[in-house]
């Protein structure tokens, strides 16, 4: 192959590099790397002679790196080293060329202790709460009722079998999606996060449920892993949270539309419990029935209070006593109150004696306003009587206002000459409302005897058609109530 003069090497193609010079000029450039701390999981240990052989994950990615150092420093760890071990190691770059593979050279292995992970923890929480995933207001409210819920949790473990039996029991309907995943180690985030996406998707599953037991803080740390929480509040299904036990409180809790303190605390509050709404439904159906029954005592006894009054009792004798009482009523009380009232006399003064020292025409003047001060006090007790009845009347006219005539009602003052409807064509409500006014007028007076003969039969005709009306309605009370005991039982 010739080579174009002037031309470096590795530029082009005719002018290839060979694969030694590759790999040693990236083992060069590795080399001038100084040595790092890096964090991650331990996950495939394998312990030769002298030399161990381990891959460094990261937990929030699906990424690692090959690390390598001397079995001297794997037994002189801190802890022991197992599989999904949080680590803090300090190590170099370095790469094989006959391999072309990049490893990292420990020289130091640090545990991260319960102090560490607990102050990752709160500020991992400080950044979320800034972003505002904790914010009440993201929270989405659980269906009352869910088609399907989407359970994810360990394979075979405890947790499965208290949200299963614990809603299976409140609701035996109840349906659920199970997806079984990882719950602690390097692999749970990754497979939780795939879990969640998938249940998500699903038109059918109307909350999610992530549930595990107890465990220590090292056991439930995937759940207060970034990735899980941003996953959980990308969600547009609602999320609960049941993790652990009461005290735990896991990230995923706070991120999550709802913290169950327990699997079976999130069975309770995901499923509604059926006999207690049977129980409920029983109670506003006897309250129900109860409400109506009362109104329909109430009509019943408004209805026989209107029957009662003397203008549909006895009509002859209001025909006989002709114009009604509140006018006579005042006289009378003018009269009575004249009568009773006496002028101001002073004690051992004789009726000529004026007591105004002589003056001529005083002792008249008295006796004039001895005369007034009488009947303006007759006269406000009249008055008063009269007003009593202004009262009660104006009264029944607002009670009147209120209860307007609806269509087809007839007015007995307004259209005399006007066609009343039948009052079969009439509903209660109308019927009773037109009763009212009937009697209103008849109580008022004002109309020959022919005209109140034909109001009277009016009245009771209408009279009639409501008792009809509760009588059916009670009827249909009853029987709705004989049914649906026949359905239960």
């Amino acid at each position: 192959m010739t080579t174009e003069p002037g031309s470096t090497p590795g530029s082009s193609a005719e002018n290839p590099f060979p694969v030694r010079a590759v790999a040693t000029r990236v083992q060069t450039w590795i080399d001038r790397l100084g040595a790092v701390w890096v964090e991650g999981q331990l996950t495939e240990i394998k312990v030769r002679s002298s030399t161990a052989y381990m891959v460094l994950r990261d937990p929030a990615a699906d990424m690692s790196l090959s690390v390598t150092c001397s079995s001297a420093l794997v037994a002189s760890a801190p802890v022991k080293l197992v599989e999904g071990t949080q680590v803090v190691v300090r190590g170099k770059p370095q790469f094989n060329t006959r391999r072309g593979s990049f490893t990292l050279r420990l020289s130091d292995i640090r545990a991260v202790g319960l102090g560490e992970l607990l102050a990752r923890i709160a500020r991992l929480r400080q950044l979320l709460d800034a972003e505002g995933l904790f914010d009440p207001r993201l929270k989405r409210p659980l269906p009352f009722l869910p088609n399907m819920i989407g359970l994810i949790t360990g394979r075979a473990g405890a947790a499965e079998h208290d949200v299963t039996s614990v809603a299976a029991a409140r609701w035996p309907a109840v349906r659920f999606a199970i997806r079984n995943t990882a719950v602690q180690g390097t692999s749970a985030v990754a497979q939780i996060v795939d879990a969640l996406r998938a249940l998500d998707a699903d038109p059918e599953v109307d909350v999610i449920v992530i549930a595990r037991g107890g465990g220590s803080v090292e056991d439930l740390l995937p759940f207060s892993d970034e990735t899980l929480c941003r996953a959980i509040a990308a969600c547009r299904t609602p999320v609960v949270s049941a993790v652990g036990h009461e005290p735990d409180n896991p990230l995923c809790d706070l991120v999550a539309d709802m913290r169950a303190a327990t699997p079976t605390d999130a069975a309770k509050k995901v499923v509604p419990d059926a006999v207690a709404e049977l129980a409920m439904v029983a109670q506003m159906r006897h309250r129900g029935a109860r409400a109506l029954r009362n109104w329909v005592a109430r009509e019943l006894h408004t209805l026989t209070q209107l029957r009662s009054r003397p203008v549909l009792a006895d009509p002859i004798r209001m025909c006989h006593r002709g114009e009604p009482g509140p006018r006579d009523d005042t006289a009378r009380c003018q009269t009575h109150g004249g009568r009773r009232i006496r002028p101001h006399r002073t004690p051992g003064r004789a009726p000529g004696d004026t007591g105004t020292g002589g003056h001529p025409g005083a002792w008249l003047r008295r006796r004039a306003m001895d005369r007034w001060v009488n009947i303006g006090v007759g006269a406000a007790l009249g008055d008063r009587c009269a007003g009593r009845h202004r009262f009660a009347d104006q009264a029944f006219r607002r009670r009147g206002r209120r209860r307007q005539h609806r269509a087809g009602g007839w007015n007995p003052m307004n259209e005399m000459q006007e066609a009343p409807k039948p009052v079969k064509e009439l509903g209660y409500e109308q019927c009773r409302d037109e009763l009212i006014e009937v009697v209103r007028v008849l109580e008022q007076g004002g109309l020959d005897l022919d005209a109140s003969l034909k109001l009277w039969e009016r009245g009771e005709e209408l009279a009639k058609r409501c008792e009809e009306h509760l009588a059916g309605a009670q009827a249909r009370i009853e029987a709705a109530l004989a049914a649906s005991e026949t359905d239960e039982s």
